[in-house]
């Protein structure tokens, strides 16, 4: 037999159940990881994700040396790829059996995932898979998720353990023939092209281990509260989205860290250190959010259409295609004023700039970044999805494509969230420095103004030197206005329609089950009673 480890957003060795235990059947092992066409030249990927890819796979190799296992890094169809595998492998009497962990990823991997499975079958390849996260395939209901989901993060973190022996490094270099050390090639060789990101959060592991502990030790005393304004939460939040979407760091270490810190805290509480129990109920906090991270990938994994179709159909009416979508013209113009920064509401467009450039905002900003495309601005969240997407260094389909429907109304099992931004602004960054530092026009402009600058009188605008229309635009809607009608055309899809039964559906499939007696759907979606609301978001689901 010829082992093939095959890697795909799982950038690691410790803690990788498939590299253990294809080293412990003691055959030839080789890791492979594919760079496929499909996959880079999709809509959601940009040269900041290969970027990351590239430093972990550097990292991966060394590690893979290490342990005497060569790293393949070839670009193909992975089909294709195997197939050569298998060929060279029969040369030298050897059949291959394919190690993986499972993928939840966008329609492309799901796609590729089923033709792969075909080919093993079709040649009579093995193929062993391991849970990746804690999401579990042909979920019908979420009963009993939480439980399995919590069996999973406390078994033992796979070790290799195992050293490759030289003979079987003989074997495997007369089947790589020299091809072992092909390079790392730069997002510019692989022809993408697109944004640069050049404050982006390093991918390597080492990297995202040292987040985690200085997270656990001190960074995470103030999580609680520093989490939602972007002037606090770079540092107070944990920033290992990256490490986890690239597999650097597995979520079960994660968790376990957590854990073994909260009972660290536990004993301090008891020795009357109110500081640590501060702390502790911080970490308890966090430990909450990472089950959301799976929860909303198991929305993904088990209903995969959510990707490019609203949980239910019929609220993809409400921008597309009927007498209250926008004419493609208009659409077009409001989606590159909000993905330029330049709307004219000082805290959106702060906070599309500094994305830009760092590939990071914490959750409460991404939420209401959406929550404008979608209500004040009236685009499908399919576009304005699509643009964050390929600006998250961190960008996990899983998460982002539910949370990009529940930010946008379609789910049917969620309150509207229509975040104003002014208050906002206001609340989150009341000296306005976080908009100075992204909006320059703005840097002379006082906090009387900094979150409504078309309200300065003119004489003020000559003085700041920042001439409203001229200098900064002027807001590109009126939110009051755009809200008000965003409500009026749910309330009458709602007349059209009865989606009761469906929302129910919808809930039993992917509702959380966590909190006893909750409501199956809000019963305020009906009714046609939804508020503005700024309640805090999950920033779990991008810790």
């Amino acid at each position: 037999m010829l082992n093939i480890v095959w890697f795909k957003r799982d950038l690691r060795v410790v803690d990788h159940a498939p590299l253990r235990d294809a080293l412990m059947s003691g055959e030839p092992t080789i890791g492979l990881y594919v760079i496929e066409p499909e996959v880079i030249g999709a809509s959601d990927y940009a040269p900041r994700h290969w970027e990351c890819v590239a430093e972990a796979l550097a990292d991966l190799r060394k590690a893979l040396a290490e342990l005497g296992v060569p790293c393949w890094v070839v670009r193909g169809e992975v089909v294709d790829v195997l197939d050569e595998l298998a060929s060279r492998a029969k040369a030298q009497g050897r059949r291959l059996h394919l190690w993986s962990h499972q993928e939840t990823g966008n329609d492309i991997t799901f796609r590729r995932d089923q033709t792969v499975g075909k080919w093993t079958r079709r040649v009579g390849v093995g193929w062993t898979e391991h849970l990746q996260h804690g999401v579990f395939r042909r979920l019908e209901k979420r009963d009993g998720w939480a439980g399995r989901w919590e069996d999973l993060m406390h078994q033992p973190l796979a070790e290799p353990g195992t050293i490759q022996r030289a003979e079987a490094q003989g074997l495997i270099a007369k089947i790589l023939q020299g091809n072992d050390n092909f390079e790392i090639p730069s997002a510019a060789a692989l022809g993408l092209s697109g944004e640069p990101c050049p404050l982006r959060q390093s991918a390597r592991r080492e990297d995202g281990l040292a987040l985690m502990r200085s997270f656990l030790a001190h960074r995470g005393a103030n999580y609680q509260s520093e989490m939602s304004s972007p002037l606090t939460a770079a540092e107070a939040c944990s920033r290992l989205s990256v490490p986890l979407a690239y597999g650097t760091i597995s979520m079960r270490e994660i968790v376990q860290a957590t854990e073994a810190r909260v009972e660290e805290l536990r004993e301090l509480r008891q020795q009357k250190q109110q500081s640590a129990a501060y702390r502790l109920g911080s970490l308890r906090a966090f430990l909450a959010r990472l089950h959301w991270h799976c929860h909303f990938i198991q929305k993904l994994e088990s209903e995969p259409r959510v990707e490019f179709r609203a949980f239910i159909p019929e609220l993809d009416e409400l921008r597309c295609g009927s007498e209250t979508a926008l004419p493609s013209d208009e659409r077009e113009t409001r989606l590159r004023v909000w993905t330029d920064g330049q709307t004219g509401y000082p805290f959106i467009d702060a906070c599309m700039r500094s994305l830009r450039e760092s590939g990071w905002i914490n959750f409460r900003m991404r939420a209401m970044l959406m929550s404008f495309a979608s209500y004040d601005l009236w685009i499908p969240w399919r576009e304005s999805g699509m643009v964050l997407a390929r600006r998250f260094t961190d960008y996990e389909p899983g998460i982002h494509w539910p949370q990009v429907q529940m930010q946008s109304g379609t789910t049917g099992i969620n309150t509207l969230r229509m975040y104003s931004p002014v208050k906002q602004s206001q609340d989150q960054d009341p000296d306005g420095r976080f908009i100075k530092r992204w909006v320059p026009e703005l840097s002379e402009v006082s906090s009387d103004f900094i979150h409504e600058p078309w309200t300065m009188p003119t004489m003020v605008q000559s003085e700041v030197r920042c001439m409203i229309g001229r200098d900064y635009p002027r807001p590109i809607v009126d939110h009051k206005e755009a809200v008000r009608a965003a409500r009026g055309h749910f309330a009458a899809l709602r007349k059209r329609h009865s989606l009761r039964e469906k929302a129910k559906q919808v809930f039993a499939r992917h509702g959380s089950r966590k909190r006893p007696g909750t409501q199956i759907v809000d019963p305020r979606w009906f009714e046609g009673k939804e508020k503005p609301t700024d309640q805090l978001e999950l920033e779990g689901v991008s810790p």
